[in-house]
């Protein structure tokens, strides 16, 4: 069975590590708040200058001065600080964010990165992606495996407009786990009920598979 958004922010949770400062882009991504590992000591930031988001707020309890960079209320940690966009954007060109989280359009099989536009529809702007892809240390993207239309978004070369060329890591989708490796995608998890078979049929890129496969675990 594919995993839901939430089993989806599960996984990618499990890449966080004690001591990073970590970036969660908008969309699936920010649920990875609520699944940080006990005892993990991360600092979520947020380009609109907020360095020490805590998990999203219950229903009732949201401050709306309190959102981050997708407009969404948040809260806050012990510690919490606040600064200016530019401030934030020096945090991240400079090379002190460890890890960014990121929802994705396209992913190539070189790790090149389509996120950000469609031709041809509203675009509301780039946002922090094409910094976040150049000066993160580590890039992981969190997708459905296909589109609406059932296509793979795991390609050969992406077509829609780029937002970082050989940036991505690791790719995570709701069937499977690549890695992104000097010689190509490497398949090393797969979601549980899903075949190998399922991931070569609605994968457009060229893999190889692990020969240490397993299953994706939540726990």
């Amino acid at each position: 069975m594919a995993l839901t958004r939430e089993q989806l922010a599960q996984r990618a949770a499990r890449e966080l590590r004690d001591g990073f400062y970590v970036n969660l882009g908008i969309g699936i991504p920010t649920l990875v708040a609520n699944y940080i590992p006990e005892g993990t000591d991360v600092m979520l930031q947020s380009e609109n200058g907020m360095l020490g988001l805590g998990p999203f707020p219950f229903e009732g309890e949201e401050d709306p001065d309190l959102i981050n960079a997708g407009k969404q209320t948040v809260t806050a940690i012990p510690g919490t600080s606040y600064f200016s966009s530019s401030d934030s954007f020096g945090m991240i060109r400079g090379g002190h964010i460890d890890l960014a989280i990121l929802g994705a359009m396209e992913v190539s099989e070189q790790g090149d990165l389509a996120n950000w536009m469609i031709p041809g529809k509203m675009v509301k702007g780039m946002g922090g992606a094409m910094d976040l892809v150049a000066g993160v240390k580590r890039v992981v993207v969190v997708m459905e495996h296909t589109n609406k239309a059932g296509d793979s978004k795991v390609l050969l070369e992406c077509r829609l407009p780029l937002t970082g060329k050989a940036c991505v890591d690791l790719i995570i989708t709701d069937l499977c786990v690549f890695e992104v490796t000097p010689d190509g995608l490497l398949l090393t998890e797969l979601a549980p009920g899903v075949t190998e078979g399922e991931i070569l049929e609605k994968t457009e890129a060229n893999y190889q598979t692990s020969d240490s496969l397993r299953t994706i675990s939540l726990s």
